[in-house]
């Protein structure tokens, strides 16, 4: 009887703290990088909102200013940018183009660059309220020009999808200042 009570209690034992040790990792997932396991933590959306407005921010001003004066590759990077911005994009999208501004990057053979700065979000109320505060460079054969640019608009909540991983859509986005801090010319 002492055998059979003996097994009976460490059978339990063994149960509950297999159960508690289940318990304990279920929540976490571990990622192989590089070499190295690193533990994910799950959280929700509104922990991490603020983050993933400012890279939003940063994707799109980064897709929407990166050029090379390849017509494809303009219209590659225009196109990712339209899916993170409603129609004030497209509309200085369309005015750009119309005045040339495409044409003339490529005929002249001009990259174009982005820094961004910093964003600035205020995710008190719903749609978000931004402001981006960036630096362009504007490489040409004979000079580079250095530009300060500064932008402002909101975020508003979508679903993520493949062309939107962050489920934001920039609205109302106008581009407040740019102009240009110096010139240098290249040898």
């Amino acid at each position: 009887m002492v055998v059979i009570a003996g097994c009976v209690l460490i059978c339990c034992v063994v149960l509950f703290k297999s159960y508690s040790l289940v318990s304990q990792t279920q929540g976490k997932v571990y990622i192989l990088a590089n070499g190295k396991a690193l533990e994910a933590y799950a959280s929700d959306r509104k922990d991490n909102i603020q983050v993933e407005a400012r890279d939003h921010i940063k994707a799109f001003h980064s897709l929407f200013f990166t050029l090379d004066p390849d017509d494809k590759a303009i219209q590659v990077n225009i196109g990712k940018a339209l899916y993170l911005a409603d129609h004030s994009a497209k509309n200085i999208y369309d005015d750009l183009k119309e005045n040339g501004y495409y044409s003339g990057l490529i005929s002249g053979n001009v990259n174009q660059t982005i820094a961004v700065d910093s964003a600035v979000v205020d995710i008190s109320q719903s749609p978000y309220r931004f402001r981006c505060f960036a630096t362009q460079r504007i490489i040409r054969p004979t000079s580079i020009t250095t530009r300060t640019l500064l932008t402002e608009g909101s975020l508003r909540n979508v679903s993520r999808s493949d062309n939107n991983p962050h489920g934001f859509l920039v609205e109302r986005w106008n581009i407040i200042d740019n102009r240009d801090l110096k010139t240098e010319n290249r040898q």
